[in-house]
């Protein structure tokens, strides 16, 4: 068994390890795709890559985002394997191709393409699996979702695809409110699936039924989600702040400065902690690419101030993020510590996700980035292999 292991020990050697919220210095040792130990000990290696004045994080998880590098995951395998290629360049080891809301054949066909994506040869990160934004959403808060799909839940089409292909869905958002007897959440608990609200015009109590069955994730807060309204004057609370009041909730934010401005995030921040904040790209397959102006559907749009824009300028029409600019953004503008930043980039949304990544330490994969002071993106590692920077 020693020699086996002397056979395989790799190293990274940095003074600044982003690990257990703090930075240290000293090796981060791992084989066999999982990680062995991060200490200053010098222990037996055959490889071993410096990043001395580099940092070196655990790998992004990105659990929202529709596409990037001018790939949408609503395409073809190929198109899906290329944008979770792509986003790789900017560090995110593990994704979630998010399929918006459309009619549930076209829905459907995604799914059966990101389940093929997930085996591809040529795919170098993790799958964890499609995040499934729709249909059955609030009309009132469709947001960039297409109307016409909205529709409350029908278990004559998410049972049988759920049966078939629950492996290949990782979580599902829908509107609380239109799921009143809570039979959509327990089926997607009961098959593994992450229930999130989002798109959603819930009052607080219908958040919080759902909370007992299970759904404890609010999609993109502050974006298409409800707040206080009054019943024949009587306050109501409404999603925001049911995430805010109630502890088991996590939230994901998207944390590209323009969706959320700084003083926002500080508050979210301050309210909930970085255990309980996932940073989300929502990126569209514009994500990476040169395109200033065009159509989405029928929908013009306009990209300016690093955001996707109606072409009115009446509203944002979409994210053009990267997991990099989260967190420059959440350091620099929020003027949140870095290893938080991190934190929420990697260790929050795997503790969601139940994954066993997301922090370095031992017995946890492999997955690494090492980047410089401006959070550029300089190696990475999936399950404790080097992969090119290439999508």
């Amino acid at each position: 068994m020693r020699c086996r292991i002397l056979k395989i020990m790799k190293r990274i050697k940095s003074n600044r390890i982003i690990c257990k919220g703090s930075i240290v210095s000293g090796y981060v040792y791992f084989e066999n795709g999982r990680i062995v130990d991060i200490t200053e000990k010098e222990l037996p290696f055959t490889e071993e890559y410096n990043a001395e004045n580099l940092y070196v994080s655990p790998g992004f998880i990105d659990i929202h985002t529709h596409g990037g590098g001018g790939f949408a995951f609503e395409g073809s395998v190929e198109d899906i394997v290329n944008g979770c290629n792509f986003h790789l360049t900017h560090g995110t080891t593990s994704i979630c191709p998010t399929i918006s809301a459309a009619h549930f054949a076209s829905m459907k066909r995604s799914v059966e393409n990101v389940k093929q994506a997930m085996r591809d040869p040529r795919l170098k990160s993790n799958i964890i699996g499609a995040h499934m934004e729709g249909p059955y959403l609030s009309p009132q808060q469709t947001g960039a979702q297409a109307p016409d799909a909205i529709t409350a839940p029908v278990p004559t089409d998410y049972e049988p695809l759920i049966a078939e292909h629950k492996d290949a869905i990782a979580r599902w958002t829908y509107a609380p409110e239109r799921d009143e007897d809570n039979r959509f959440v327990k089926h997607l608990r009961e098959n593994n699936i992450l229930p999130s609200a989002g798109h959603t015009n819930a009052i607080g109590e219908d958040v919080k039924r759902a909370l007992k069955d299970g759904c404890n994730l609010i999609t993109h807060l502050y974006s298409c989600t409800s707040t206080i309204t009054r019943d024949h004057g009587f306050r109501r609370l409404g999603v925001i702040e049911t995430a805010f009041l109630e502890d088991d909730l996590f939230v994901e934010i998207i944390a590209d400065g323009m969706h959320l401005p700084a003083d926002m995030i500080r508050l979210i921040y301050k309210i909930k902690g970085s255990d309980r904040i996932a940073l989300v790209t929502d990126s569209l397959a514009l994500a990476g690419t040169d395109i200033k102006h065009g159509f989405m559907q029928s929908t013009e749009f306009i990209i300016e101030d690093g955001v996707c824009k109606l072409m009115d300028r009446s509203a944002f029409a979409g994210s053009i993020a990267t997991a990099d600019r989260l967190v420059r953004v959440i350091r620099d503008e929020a003027e949140i510590p870095l290893t938080e930043a991190v934190k929420m980039m990697t260790e929050t949304p795997a503790k969601i996700m139940g994954l066993n990544k997301g922090s370095l330490e031992a017995g946890k994969d492999a997955d690494i980035v090492i980047f410089n002071d401006a959070v550029e993106i300089q190696s990475v590692f999936v399950a404790g292999k080097k992969v090119a920077l290439t999508v």
